[in-house]
């Protein structure tokens, strides 16, 4: 294996606070926010860059005209769709009472607002809809699913974050028989009308995971300016060096990095468990997941896609709250245990054959962190002529035997 650097384009918000207050002070909020005032602010389980200090600065900006600004855990079904457990998903996501200056409200609880006209039924968190206003903070990227002009961003957080359980069923149920671009738009235009929206806070990350880009929204403008930065998100994911692999080892999976662990848009496999769809790139034959990550909290939903795995990632499951996601999300599959082993050594054996590649002169193999850190990673040998070729490329280290401990996992 060889380590190698890619080269991404990569815009960078070089200071996040000051952009956020530049982006508010354009929509004149104090003509709208009276002193006194509540404003909910939404925090998603998504690991985005600069969150904390991004809704910080919200805090401050809607203090300063006198309002009275909180969280509200927004995700869905994640945190084992209990409340306690979705308010320290946002808690070690840096989000705290004490960094914030802003208590944390959290429930489980939605009102129903009536139905939207494709039938779909509309809800919204109870503690969100008792406040004067709602704020809707969140990051704009492809979803790992599904595709259209809204994918993962404000109408989503709109929909399925403050849907709580009850509301990411029913979307989920109803992307199955519609299309989910329709239903994101028709309900997000219903919960814009009823839930007091006051603006959008948008947010872009560049290849290194790095602020690209900060966005305020006004309530009306949502459905065309997230159209427009859904496409400009799409020149900004972080991709693999190649687009074909015998194997692709993950060391570690979460929904810090992607609601399905892993990020398909990364990946692949968005319409397929276990192979590329028709014209879909990267091609791999075999993923292992080495780990879960800590702010997972046992949610492994989507650790189904891969077909190895090691065992102290299977021991680090909590099933109830990984089968409680992927039912939400219409995806029993995404909970299905691959098969794994003890070591590093066993599982390698047993995935280069199943992939057909167990001569290590010809065996394409790809290493990543995790699917969000793809500016440097390890390839194999059979690599090393293409990548001497590109110039997105660099070669940090030539080819070195990868090297084992006693118990056969892989050395750091």
């Amino acid at each position: 294996m060889m380590r190698i650097r890619q080269s991404f384009e990569a815009p960078l918000v070089k200071d996040v606070a000051a952009e956020v207050r530049s982006e508010l002070a354009k929509l004149n909020l104090s003509q709208r926010v009276g002193p006194g005032q509540s404003v909910a602010l939404p925090v998603g389980s998504r690991g985005i860059a600069n969150i904390a200090l991004v809704i910080k600065t919200v805090v401050q900006q809607l203090q300063a005209m006198g309002a009275e600004p909180f969280i509200v855990p927004a995700m869905g079904s994640h945190g084992g769709a209990s409340a306690e457990g979705q308010r320290r998903v946002v808690e070690d996501l840096g989000c705290t009472e004490e960094y914030l200056g802003a208590p944390i409200r959290a429930g489980m609880e939605v009102v129903r607002l009536g139905t939207a006209p494709d039938g779909t039924p509309v809800y919204f968190d109870q503690i969100a809809h008792q406040a004067d206003h709602v704020a809707v903070i969140n990051r704009v990227k492809p979803h790992t699913i599904f595709s259209g002009h809204l994918q993962s961003g404000l109408h989503k957080m709109m929909l399925i974050g403050l849907g709580n359980h009850e509301g990411a069923l029913a979307y989920h149920q109803a992307f199955i028989k519609h299309d989910p671009d329709e239903i994101l738009r028709s309900v997000g235009r219903e919960v814009i009308q009823s839930c007091g929206i006051l603006f959008g806070l948008a947010l872009l990350e560049n290849p290194k995971e790095q602020t690209a880009l900060i966005k305020a929204v006004e309530p009306d403008e949502l459905f065309e300016v997230e159209k427009a930065l859904q496409a400009q998100s799409q020149k900004l994911i972080p991709r693999l060096p190649f687009e074909e692999a015998d194997l692709l080892i993950i060391d570690q999976i979460g929904k810090n990095f992607s609601g399905s662990g892993m990020d398909t848009n990364v990946v692949g496999r968005k319409q397929h468990q276990h192979h590329a769809g028709k014209g879909e790139t990267p091609r791999i034959t075999c993923i292992y997941a080495r780990d879960l990550s800590p702010e997972s909290h046992g949610n492994a939903s989507g650790v189904g896609r891969a077909e190895f795995a090691h065992k102290r990632l299977i021991d680090k499951i909590d099933l109830e709250a990984t089968w409680v996601n992927c039912l939400t999300a219409k995806s029993p599959a995404g909970g299905s245990l691959p098969i794994y082993y003890a070591s590093d050594q066993k599982v390698l054996a047993a995935a280069l054959a199943a992939a057909g590649a167990d001569d290590p002169d010809t065996a394409q193999v790809i290493r990543i962190a995790n699917t969000m850190e793809l500016d440097e990673l390890w390839v194999s040998q059979a690599y090393q002529s293409l990548a001497e070729e590109r110039d997105d490329l660099t070669i940090l280290a030539p080819p070195r035997d990868t090297l084992f401990d006693d118990a056969g996992d892989l050395l750091n």
